[in-house]
């Protein structure tokens, strides 16, 4: 499906006319979106709009890394938008002329029909032209990226409580799924901040000031999403490390316990085992309370390693 909007030059806007009459008929600007293109829809590409082969190219064999190209008369826009339940990235291509905006994408995009509804509702949007059409809807793709990033921060200091105070139902997987999360994240904010960047700093863009100040506010978007996602991915490898420093420790105090056991009850198997041996010339054998002896014995060196571990503080571990 092919959708056009024109602004003619006394400022009235003109929706779905057909593309014949950018020949036919004058407009200061227009943007002509191509919406789940049929194979003679993204013809028109070449055979009316005449853009370059590369860029039709890039448009057809997706996913592209979101980046700029510049050719005689328009730049080449890569960007991507993301799917809310899978994170996956869209690609949403632009093409950027003096007078027009050409938008082609594959499936439905949910930031351009909220740029279509401005800019059927708001006339000072018909005014400004190609480049605050252009600011609109890459501030409303970065703009999406905002509810993600935050649902997945969100969900990181749940699991950081969790790991806290619910040890024992607390579980890695969580982890490395939202660190996986991060990382699609990751691959589509890095390299659209970086062509933001380009865009403010390209001698090619003749932005005017004000012009300059929108994309600059893009800008500061994707530096703080990308501070916020960094952040996030830091928060997970700490609390794998917590994680693992936790059962580490746990580790450590069960080893501790076991060795308490073990050290009570190697001098009482030792005195088991010696008078445990058949030989014949034993006197403690025939002694008429050797038996009673052996217990006192035995039970004497039991609680005095108990009141000693008691009195070193080893004792603590059983209470945790």
């Amino acid at each position: 499906m092919i959708r056009t909007f024109g602004v003619t030059p006394d400022s009235q806007l003109e929706i779905d006319f057909p593309l014949e009459d950018l020949h036919n008929q004058s407009f200061d600007w227009y943007w002509i979106d191509f919406d789940h293109p049929t194979e003679d829809e993204w013809a028109l590409l070449d055979s009316f709009f005449h853009f370059h082969h590369l860029a039709i190219e890039d448009c057809l064999h997706r996913l592209q890394r979101p980046k700029v190209d510049y050719y005689d008369g328009y730049q080449f826009f890569v960007v991507h938008t993301l799917n809310e339940e899978t994170l996956e990235a869209e690609e949403l291509d632009l093409f950027v002329g003096k007078n027009f905006v050409v938008t082609f994408h594959h499936k439905s995009i949910h930031e351009l029909e909220l740029v279509r509804n401005k800019l059927q509702r708001d006339a000072s949007f018909w005014e400004r032209g190609v480049v605050y059409a252009m600011y609109q809807i890459l501030d409303k793709v970065v703009d999406s990226y905002f509810p993600l990033v935050y649902k997945i921060e969100d969900h990181l200091n749940e699991i950081e409580d969790q790991m806290t105070f619910d040890m024992k139902h607390f579980s890695m997987d969580m982890v490395f799924d939202m660190r996986s999360d991060l990382l699609w994240l990751r691959r589509t904010i890095l390299p659209m901040r970086d062509l933001m960047y380009r865009v403010l700093n390209s001698s090619r863009f003749d932005l005017q000031e004000k012009e300059r100040t929108y994309f600059a506010d893009i800008s500061d978007h994707l530096v703080k999403l990308t501070e916020i996602v960094e952040s996030n991915r830091e928060l997970t490898a700490d609390i794998r490390d917590s994680y693992m420093a936790m059962n580490s420790n746990r580790m450590n105090r069960i080893m501790m316990i076991l060795t308490i056991v073990s050290s009570i009850f190697i001098p009482l198997t030792f005195i088991a085992g010696l008078y445990g041996m058949n030989f014949e010339n034993m006197p403690e054998l025939d002694t008429k309370y050797g038996y009673f002896y052996a217990l006192g014995a035995m039970g004497l060196i039991g609680l005095s390693m108990l009141a000693w571990f008691k009195y070193k503080g080893w004792m603590n571990l059983f209470k945790q």
